[in-house]
């Protein structure tokens, strides 16, 4: 089951969990475009998950070859101005956050009208910074719930992914470092670190699907220990 608005928890002890996944793309013309190599398929797990642990989820995602997951409210976006205008509207009725996406960290000035043709030996493209929808989920969206970020690295993953969590208010960012062969972007597997205000824990290499209960099991006890506090 799949819908354009999510469903609204009133059963004790279920939580409505926003997960954004998959990249964005940021159109240059009709037929090409700026993305990344995000798969998707860690945020899909997570919803997955979620369903799975009997939680209500909306996933927001960029455009990916995976089946929705069963029974999550779905909303399909392309660039990253999409996904900030959806998450603008729907975070505000969530208890978790997270945010898996890979978003573009920059989209072209303007978008061509029709096909650019190749011309000369060179052509200049000007881009511009995308909304930080993570950074505006404390301040400009007022999210006062459970907000977890991920930090897809190449290098000085706990520091960068540490940075993350300080700068954007974040409870727990997960890490992983998408240079390490066999995991990340396009695996089926990973292995992540979660840095948390305090500490620093690591799971190790294993398929997504069983890394994402991991992390639910890790979220929703960060949640339930904010709401008792």
């Amino acid at each position: 089951m799949s819908a354009c608005q999510p469903r609204h928890g009133g059963q004790t002890g279920f939580v409505n969990v926003l997960i954004t996944a998959g990249p964005t793309r940021e159109p240059i013309d009709p037929v090409r475009f700026l993305t990344n190599r995000s798969s998707g398929k860690m945020g899909y797990a997570l919803a997955h998950a979620f369903i799975h642990a009997g939680h209500h989820v909306l996933l927001v995602s960029g455009p990916t070859h995976l089946d929705v997951p069963d029974y999550v409210d779905f909303i399909p976006v392309t660039t990253a101005a999409e996904m900030n205008e959806v998450v603008a509207q729907h975070i505000g009725r969530m208890d978790i956050a997270v945010f898996v996406a890979a978003v573009a960290d920059y989209t072209p000035v303007l978008t061509e009208a029709h096909k650019i043709k190749k011309d000369g030996e060179r052509m200049t493209l000007e881009l511009v910074k995308t909304p930080d929808i993570l950074g505006s989920a404390r301040g400009a969206f007022g999210f006062g719930g459970t907000l977890v970020g991920f930090a897809a690295e190449t290098e000085n993953l706990e520091e960068n992914a540490r940075k993350k969590l300080l700068g954007k208010g974040c409870d727990l960012v997960i890490g992983n470092d998408v240079s390490s062969p066999g995991h990340g972007f396009d695996s089926d597997h990973n292995e992540v670190v979660l840095v948390h205000p305090g500490r620093t824990e690591s799971i190790p290499s294993a398929p997504k699907t069983e890394i994402a209960h991991d992390l639910v099991d890790a979220i929703l006890k960060i949640h339930r220990t904010k709401e008792s506090s």
